[in-house]
């Protein structure tokens, strides 16, 4: 798929109606997320015939072009129900395959190397304060291959310190992007706002070990359960890290 075609494509999904500004919910615009995703395909083979896991997925953008892209297979991760249900209805507008949990990035339950390829673009951390090193802490200990995440430009120099003392064996900036904030919150004074901000690409410390996962392995055997991909039900997460049930995403 070209990227004129993907960028295309993403900007005829849902986006929010009403965003939560406490969890930072601000859409991925289709501009960045389909270089986003083209770039880790195809300059570094991180995509197709992968697993993908979307942390923070929102409306679901970042997923939708993995899945676009013939991604194995796409996990999108989120804390509100909302936006799974908004991102699921994207997904099958486009007659997608994909897979949602409700579940806090914190107390995901995901074992190390189920997910070849974690996509995010994480809060900023202007409501809670290191919101997005939380995601990258973890997103490091999920990933076998590589983590593709969205930070401000001005954070640079913190962002790769992190990286780097959490399990990172590199944090490479692959480029800088203008990120366009629309009017979306009373507090925004402007129409649309644009900041920079840059992609990065972090490898994890792991990602030279074996990848165990057999492609044919079914999410349930992977989470202890035997539900398989088609319904993601128990053994997932909920505040206390421990199962819970998701019957309206299935």
């Amino acid at each position: 798929m070209k990227l004129k075609q993907l960028e295309g494509l993403l900007g005829g999904l849902q986006q929010f109606s009403n965003p939560k500004v406490e969890l930072e919910q601000y859409p991925t615009g289709p501009h960045i997320a389909s270089r986003m995703l083209y770039t880790a395909e195809n300059s570094f083979g991180d995509v197709t015939d992968k697993v993908v896991a979307d942390f923070g997925c929102g409306c679901g953008t970042l997923g939708v072009a993995a899945a676009l892209l013939d991604a194995e297979r796409v996990i999108g991760i989120d804390i509100d129900s909302q936006s799974l249900e908004l991102a699921s209805l994207n997904a099958e507008e486009l007659e997608l395959d994909m897979d949602y949990i409700q579940c806090d990035i914190k107390n995901l339950g995901l074992r190390a190397e189920v997910v070849d390829t974690v996509v995010m673009n994480p809060p900023f951390g202007t409501r809670k304060k290191g919101a997005d090193m939380d995601f990258l802490s973890v997103a490091l200990k999920i990933a076998s291959q590589a983590v593709y995440s969205l930070h401000k430009t001005c954070t640079r120099d913190h962002v790769k310190r992190a990286a780097l003392q959490h399990n990172a064996s590199s944090a490479e900036v692959i480029c800088e992007l203008r990120y366009d904030v629309p009017q979306l919150y009373k507090f925004h004074k402007k129409r649309e706002v644009d900041i920079a901000v840059d992609l990065w690409r972090f490898v994890p410390k792991n990602s030279s070990r074996q990848n165990y996962l057999n492609k044919t392995t079914t999410l349930g055997q992977l989470f202890g359960g035997s539900e398989g991909w088609e319904c993601l039900e128990s053994r997932v997460c909920d505040d206390s890290g421990s199962g819970v049930d998701a019957p309206a995403l299935c």
